[in-house]
């Protein structure tokens, strides 16, 4: 009999551990179903670039008239409005019968120079008594100055045609077949629209975060969703006392978006405001408010704990933080407004926006 009973507690003692393990495992389950999925971005330290929205204009390098070099009436055009040029492209050609005539009366004249020059030099090497040394130098300065006479012949029926100095865009036709040009007659006007800047007056007292080689960023104004790198080119050390600006000249990075880029169109530039610093930044979307105070919800141990903190300025998408977080925390930035402090939490990824950086788009944090 008391076998029998013994048998009977070491069944029941059994049973209940089976039992207490059961609703150990069940409440563990329970409680990791009802942790709360959250969105969690870091807090990172990185540098603050501020910005200011300054609207500049693209303009080129390279860009005006092309004179003629010689005077004549114009033979023929060889490019039209709008025409893609390349640098040494012939555009116009005036009528050359006159300056071939030019040259061909140098070459009878240097010719007739060497054959008296020649003639002196045989005598002058026979040693003869009738070598006139004042006539040969005279001969030899003429021989020079015919030459030189020849060349210049030859470079005036060069200059009969007009050549682009550099490659670019016919813009205006100045003149036509038929009229006569004279020597810095505008003939066509043309634009390098393959060789860019950007001008851009920027306010006196917002110069101090730009130097030679500074990196911003711009936007097109018919392309406002691109965004395209530029560097400083140079800074203009002369205020306008008017508008107390002072001029910038930014090199843009076109080479993947030149459709639809044309010389004066307008830009809007982000200026840095102020040399780099390192600060402690959060995501605004982490920010609760509370009664005047502003809290956010730290990931600490699988749980959701509120904090207070303290901020500063608003960049982008995030604020520097003053007080209450250290870098690398993880903070609730989506979900929180469900929260409960202390309450169990689950999520898959994290990460932090550097300061300064617009994103392209809003990006998913976690889940």
């Amino acid at each position: 009999m008391a076998e029998n009973r013994m048998g009977l507690f070491e069944r029941s003692a059994r049973f209940c551990a089976v039992f207490l393990a059961a609703v150990v495992f069940a409440t563990a389950a329970t409680a990791q179903q009802q942790a709360t999925p959250v969105g969690v971005d870091a807090v990172i330290r990185a540098p603050l670039v501020q910005t200011i929205p300054v609207i500049g204009r693209l303009v080129a390098r390279r860009s005006g008239p092309v004179a003629a070099r010689s005077a004549g009436p114009v033979a023929e055009f060889l490019v039209e409005v709008g025409d893609r040029v390349k640098k040494g492209q012939v555009l116009v050609r005036l009528v050359t019968e006159t300056l071939k005539a030019q040259r061909e009366v140098r070459i009878a004249e240097l010719n007739r120079a060497r054959l008296e020059l020649r003639r002196l030099e045989r005598l002058r090497q026979r040693g003869s008594a009738a070598f006139p040394r004042a006539r040969y130098e005279t001969t030899v300065q003429d021989v020079a100055r015919a030459t030189a006479a020849l060349k210049l012949a030859q470079i005036e029926l060069n200059y009969a045609e007009i050549k682009a100095p550099y490659p670019g865009v016919i813009t205006v036709r100045n003149t036509e077949t038929g009229a006569y040009v004279k020597a810095g007659d505008a003939v066509v006007t043309m634009v390098n629209d393959l060789s860019l800047e950007i001008e851009a007056d920027v306010p006196a007292n917002r110069i101090g975060g730009l130097g030679k080689g500074t990196a911003v960023t711009f936007r097109i104004d018919n392309q406002p969703r691109r965004r395209f790198g530029a560097r400083v080119r140079a800074v203009v050390p002369v205020d306008n006392p008017m508008t107390q600006t002072r001029a910038v000249r930014f090199t843009p990075v076109l080479a993947a978006g030149r459709e639809g880029i044309a010389v004066n169109q307008s830009v809007t530039l982000d200026v840095p405001i102020g040399k780099p610093r390192a600060v402690v930044s959060v995501h605004k979307d982490a920010i609760l408010h509370n009664q005047g105070r502003k809290l956010v919800y730290v990931v600490a141990g699988g749980k959701a704990m509120i904090r207070p903190v303290r901020l500063g300025d608003a960049i982008n998408s995030r604020f520097v933080v003053i007080g209450g977080l250290r870098p690398g925390e993880l903070v609730v930035v989506r979900g929180n407004e469900r929260l409960r402090p202390g309450q169990p939490v689950r999520f898959r990824a994290k990460g932090g926006t550097p300061l300064g950086k617009r994103p392209a788009g809003k990006s998913r944090k976690g889940s």
